[in-house]
Order: C-alpha cells, then sequence, then structure tokens
C-alpha cells in the first residue's frame, strides 16, 4: 500500500495526516531513517538531561527509543489528533514521564525559554512544500516559535533531506537571528535502504542551529558542515558554500546510489578531498566491465595507481582504463590516483583511508562482508618526488617532478597544474643519480622521514640528465621524421638548420644540437620561465650553435617571412600547446595552421626541405580542416598516428614528385640510424627510427 501523497503539497494538510494514521494504524512510520541510523548524531547533540521537544512526532519510534536509554523528559506534539491518541496509548503503562499533546507547532502553547532542544525528524520538510507566501509564512510562523521555546544555548535539531529551499528557508531564518549554523550529514543513500518503504534518493542531514544571545549591533554569522558522522566540523565563510558543500554531498550520493542499480553508467570520475583543507586527495575512475563473467570473488576491487604515471595511456586515457580493468577480470575496477602535494604513508595506510568510501562505490550483487582487494603494480604506490614549483604569468602554476617508472628508472617531468594529467616534457635521470636517491631513500626511512619530501632526491644539476634518451614518443617521431632530408649518412656532416617553435624543457632541440654536430638551431618560446625551467632543471643550455628567442612564435615567423632576405630552413617543427582547454585543438593553437599563416612557414623552408607539426585535435571535423589546409600548403604530406595517446605528428613537404614509398621511407631511416649510431655517439639502443617510420600514412 503506497500511503505517500501524490504531490508534495499534501504534505502540509492536516487531514492528509489524519487520514495517514488511519490508514498506517498502529504501524510506526519512520521519516528519514531509525533510531539505529540516527542515534550517533542525536547523541552528540542531546544530553540525557536535557528537555526536548519533539515536534510533528508521529508514531515514529523515535522518542520512545530515547526515552529507554535515559532521556526521559521528553514532550511530543502533532496535529494529527489520531496520532496523538495511538501514541499516548501505546506509552502510557511504559513510559509514564513522556508525554502527547496534539498541539500546531505554529501556535505553541509553552511557555519562552522552555526547552533545551527542539527535534525535528521531517516535519519542515514536510511543511516547506513550496515557496509560495502562504508556505513561507506558515514556515516563519513554525520557525519563530521554535526560537521562542528553546532557551539560550538550546539546539533546534532538524533531519532533513536538506531539499534547497528547504536548506536556505532554514540556514536563511537562523543565521540573520544570530545563531550558529551546523549541517551534519547522519547517512548516505545506501544506509536508508528499507525493502517495504518508498526510497529516498537524497541523503539525509541534520540542521543543528544553536541559539546564541542576541548582542549589539550585526550579529555573527557561522556556518559549519560535518560530511562525516564522527567527522570534525569544517568552518565556510557564507551560507552559499554551506549550500554549494550541501548539494556536493546529494550528488555524490546521487552517484553512488546510480552505481549501486546499474553498471556501465559511462566515464565516471569524482575528486575525494582532505577534510580539513578541501584539497584533494585522490581521483577516482570507475570502469565496468558487463562482459566479465560475475562469480564470488571477482565483483569489485581497488586500483592503486602508483605516484607519478597517471598520466601514462594505460591509467589516464579511458580506453587505456578499460583495458586495465578487462586484464584484472573485475566486473568493476575504480583506478585511483594519488595527488601530488599530499603525504601518503604507503599503501596500508591508504587501503585504511579508502576502504569505507569506496565500498559506497560497489555494484550490486556483492557479497557482505567480502573483502575488497587494493591492487597495484609492484604493491607499493610509487615514488614522487616535487623539485621545484612556481607560477608563471603565462603558463599559470607548474611543478617539476621527479618519479619512478615501472623498470625503476626516475624520470624528471614538467607539468603545467592547469592539465595536471598531461606531461609538458619528460627527460629521464642517470643511472648514478637514481642510485644515489635509492639509497638515500632507504637511508632516510629507517630515520621516519616522510616520503614525499623534495629532499629525498638531489636538487638536479644539468648534468643529472640523460640527453640522449627521448622520453616522448612524439618526440622521436618528430627527429625519425629528418629522414625526409635525403641522404640521410650526410647529414652529420651537412650543415643543417632548423627553426624549434615551443622549448618546453627543451629536450627535443637538445637532441638534435647533440646528436647533429652541424646543426644551428633557433628555438623559438613565448614563455620565458620555460627557458629558466629547461636550463636549471632539464639540463638545457644554449651555444653558438643553439639560441633561444624569446616571443610569440606567430610574430617570430611573420617577421621572418617579412624580411628583404629571408634565412631559409632545412627543418622547421612546431611543439607548441594551446592555452585555451575549451578548444578541441590543445596542439597547436589554431592560429598556427591558418592557411595565411602556413604561407609565411612555406616562405623560409627551403625547398627540399620538412615542416613537422605535433598535432593534438580531438574534434574530428576540426582535424579535417586542418589536414585540408595543411595539403593547400604543402601538396605532400604524411601523418604518424602515435599509439596509446591523441597526437598525431604531420611531416609537410612542397613537392609530391619526393614521395617515398613505405620501403623507401624505411631504408632511409635505416640509413640515418646507422650514422647516428657510432661508437662514442652516446645513442639509446632501445630508439628504432624505422620502427617510428612503419606506420606513417600519406594523406
Amino acid at each position: 500500500m503506497n500511503l505517500l501523497p501524490k504531490s508534495s503539497k499534501e504534505f502540509g494538510s492536516v487531514d492528509y495526516w489524519e487520514k495517514f494514521f488511519q490508514q498506517r494504524g498502529k504501524k510506526a512510520f519512520e521519516w528519514y531513517g531509525t533510531y539505529l541510523e540516527l542515534c550517533g548524531v542525536l547523541h552528540k547533540y542531546i544530553k540525557p538531561r536535557e528537555k526536548v521537544l519533539v515536534i510533528g512526532c508521529g508514531n515514529s519510534e523515535l522518542s520512545e527509543q530515547l526515552y529507554d536509554v535515559g532521556y526521559q523528559d521528553i514532550v511530543n506534539i502533532d496535529i494529527s489528533e489520531v496520532v496523538i491518541k495511538q501514541m499516548k496509548e501505546r506509552n502510557a503503562s511504559r513510559r509514564p514521564q513522556m508525554s502527547f499533546l496534539k498541539m500546531d507547532m505554529t501556535q505553541m502553547e509553552f511557555a519562552d525559554a522552555s526547552f533545551q532542544v527542539v527535534l525535528d525528524k521531517g516535519t519542515l520538510d514536510a511543511v516547506l512544500t513550496d515557496e509560495e507566501e502562504k508556505t513561507l509564512q506558515q514556515v516563519d510562523r513554525m520557525l519563530a516559535e521554535v526560537g521562542r521555546v528553546l532557551q539560550v544555548g538550546g539546539r533546534y535539531l532538524c533531519i532533513s533531506l536538506a531539499q534547497a529551499h528547504v536548506l536556505k528557508k532554514a540556514v536563511g531564518h537562523f543565521s540573520r537571528e544570530g545563531w550558529m549554523v551546523r549541517v551534519h550529514q547522519v547517512a548516505s543513500s545506501q544506509d536508508q535502504v528499507l525493502e517495504a518503504e518508498p526510497r529516498f534518493s537524497l541523503p539525509v542531514f541534520a540542521f543543528i542551529m544553536t541559539k546564541f544571545r542576541p548582542g549589539p549591533g550585526s550579529a555573527l554569522q557561522i556556518f559549519e558542515l560535518c560530511a562525516q558522522e564522527q567527522g570534525k566540523p569544517v568552518r565556510l565563510e557564507s551560507a552559499e558554500r554551506l549550500a554549494e558543500a550541501v548539494r556536493e554531498r546529494q550528488q555524490y550520493a546521487w552517484l553512488c546510489g546510480q552505481l549501486y542499480r546499474k553498471a556501465g553508467l559511462g566515464s565516471v570520475s569524482l575528486d575525494l578531498c582532505d577534510g580539513d583543507t578541501g584539497e584533494p586527495r585522490y581521483t577516482l575512475h570507475v570502469v565496468d566491465s558487463p562482459a566479465v563473467k560475475p562469480s564470488r570473488d571477482n565483483h569489485f576491487a581497488i586500483f592503486i595507481i602508483p605516484q607519478g604515471r597517471e598520466t601514462e595511456w594505460l591509467f589516464g586515457m579511458e580506453e587505456g582504463r578499460k583495458q586495465l580493468a578487462a586484464s584484472a577480470g573485475f566486473r568493476r575496477l575504480i583506478t585511483v590516483a594519488l595527488h601530488r602535494g599530499q603525504q601518503y604513508e604507503g599503501m596500508d595506510s591508504i587501503q585504511a583511508e579508502l576502504s569505507a568510501r569506496v565500498l559506497e562505490l560497489a555494484p550490486a550483487g556483492m557479497p557482505t562482508q567480502q573483502q575488497v582487494p587494493f591492487l597495484s603494480v609492484g604493491g607499493d604506490i610509487g615514488v614522487r618526488t616535487v623539485q621545484h614549483q612556481a607560477c608563471s604569468p603565462l603558463s599559470g602554476n607548474y611543478v617539476v617532478e621527479d618519479v619512478q617508472g615501472d623498470d625503476k628508472r626516475y624520470f624528471r617531468r614538467l607539468i603545467f597544474l592547469s592539465n595536471r594529467n598531461v606531461v609538458q616534457s619528460e627527460a629521464r635521470l642517470l643511472k648514478d643519480v637514481s642510485h644515489r636517491a635509492q639509497k638515500k631513500r632507504k637511508k632516510d626511512r629507517k630515520k621516519q622521514r616522510p616520503a614525499d619530501t623534495p629532499e629525498d632526491l638531489p636538487a638536479a644539476p644539468g648534468q643529472s640528465i640523460d640527453k640522449s634518451y627521448l622520453c616522448c614518443e612524439h618526440h622521436k617521431a618528430m627527429i625519425a621524421g629528418l629522414a625526409l632530408l635525403r641522404s640521410p649518412e650526410l647529414l652529420l656532416e651537412t650543415p643543417l638548420a632548423l627553426l624549434v617553435v615551443g622549448l618546453g624543457g627543451g629536450s627535443l632541440p637538445l637532441f638534435v644540437h647533440d646528436h647533429f654536430p652541424k646543426s644551428c638551431i633557433d628555438a623559438v618560446e613565448i614563455d620565458p620561465s620555460m627557458l629558466e625551467v629547461a636550463t636549471q632543471w632539464f639540463g638545457f643550455s644554449q651555444s653558438d650553435r643553439m639560441k633561444v628567442h624569446i616571443a610569440d612564435g606567430l610574430d617570430y615567423i611573420t617577421s621572418l617571412a617579412g624580411r628583404e632576405v629571408r634565412p631559409h630552413y632545412s627543418v622547421i617543427m612546431f611543439d607548441v600547446d594551446s592555452k585555451d582547454p575549451t578548444l578541441g585543438m590543445s596542439c597547436p593553437p589554431p592560429a598556427f595552421v591558418d592557411q595565411p599563416f602556413l604561407q609565411k612557414v612555406k616562405s623560409i623552408l627551403t625547398p627540399e626541405g620538412v615542416f613537422i607539426l605535433n598535432l593534438v585535435c580531438r574534434d574530428l571535423g576540426l582535424k579535417d580542416s586542418v589536414l585540408t589546409g595543411l595539403k593547400a600548403v604543402f601538396p605532400l604530406l604524411y601523418v604518424r598516428r602515435i599509439e596509446g595517446e591523441v597526437n598525431e605528428i604531420l611531416f609537410c613537404q612542397l613537392h609530391p614528385e619526393q614521395k617515398l614509398s613505405t620501403p623507401e621511407l624505411l631504408e632511409m631511416a635505416q640509413a640515418l640510424e646507422q650514422t647516428l649510431r657510432k661508437p662514442g655517439r652516446g645513442w639509446d639502443d632501445t630508439y628504432i627510427l624505422s620502427e617510428m617510420l612503419k606506420t606513417v600514412k600519406i594523406v
């Protein structure tokens, strides 16, 4: 039998409640949870000897259960004569000190300051059904009466779903009166599942409004939120921020409910924040694998991503996480990324911290009391050491950090915090530095020092960088494109003029400088902070063959193209990111591929030269437009997709007759690699140029 009204407005009707309790009879109706679900917050804010008024008591067992554990000075009122009669009969002999009175809470008959606590379980929600003037006037009378019958220091404890209009009214009313306002979450959506009753999709909150003595002048406004039953209250600056925080908790509860009911919701991610600071501490991604056949032990698992590896394709991209989940063999896998700037003691402490929270994201059908496995790579949480952090006026906040890779080697990374999952520049540290760092770390652990402090790795001089190693796959492909210059066996002895737009950590121009002894390189970088970072942290240095120009790449090339005697480059490389995250193309900025600008690029490229472009474009229509524009200026266009990434490397040349077949291209790459592999040149054996060009296609 459905006893809830067809319209929420009926909650405010006396006739509705008379009919409700006649239909329901003596069976208790528990709004928003039972005594066991609410006792934690009730005992926190009500002392056993205090005089308590329960408004809109209904036939709930809450007052009876409070009485039975020692709260015996309780007065209950309700507008329904039927329910008051029921409750008197039910409690006359067993609870003689507890009284039940038929009374309108908007016109109470008690003297001023009669009670220390007014307890309201769902009554405000039932009355405040809308924001029409008549309803608001009734609520004003109710709240005014609550304030009148409470003593100074007394508390109005209201159990509510905290819908936006209810929260706004309650917080607004009592904060204007100078009361302290606290909102305390008392139950998550899964705690409220009652098989025989309609289910609320919102979490339950308690408003604790504490009456202060009126003072002269404007009242001090205090707003606090307790997001967990035993958590510490967090002070918030305004009623608006409090409402926003409550809304975040409601959205989280709704998400948990959705994840519990069904799998395959698509890409679901959320941040878990430090309760004291509000700073993000963990980023969670929920990945469902419907194809996995269910068994008792494969419902649910948590995967902790080692620090510093959250940018890798397997962990940082949706397709990678799907592959990880499928290989792990669980119906639902939650990947957990650890945030830089946070301290983590180890896998055990992370597991203890996350266990209760991640269970809220478990799928339906998981056996009760089942242990949820925590997985990782190698069973540890990895190593991340922030070496440097600063703010650039152009690039925003950034960090330089050292992380441990899956082969236990250490890598240095430049990360722009506006896009924290993208590695802007990366370099490998030399082995001896990594070894010293590991020894130092073991020694420091014995001293019980935190594992994530800047002292863990040496402050990096330039010589700590392995300059022979290219970390970025797109940089490897760009270097392989030099095979298009023909006669690769002569490149080391031939003067080679290059223009590189976008410096970053400087590894791309530095690699060319060190491996092609006759090369002369002009690097253009708009942000002077990046030149400082490259020089101090990535081993970059200028020389008579390597010059850095601090300028906008657009302006620099426009200036060169406008000269009476133009310079001509054999190779022009664009590896420059966009600062506008709203665009469908993050590299390069759209102005760099406008046709008028491309004509300027063409004018400073030698006839046999190659223009190499790193393209990162998620908008397929925009990408087609870019390729069409490039082909109009550079008729010969090759494209090389980077595996597991959005990057595509475009190799552009002026003369279609220069086109090479795939076997010819691979032969040229092999010849160039043989030249570069000569003894004493410090070539990385894992870098095979021809492999980088095997999948090249002509557009």
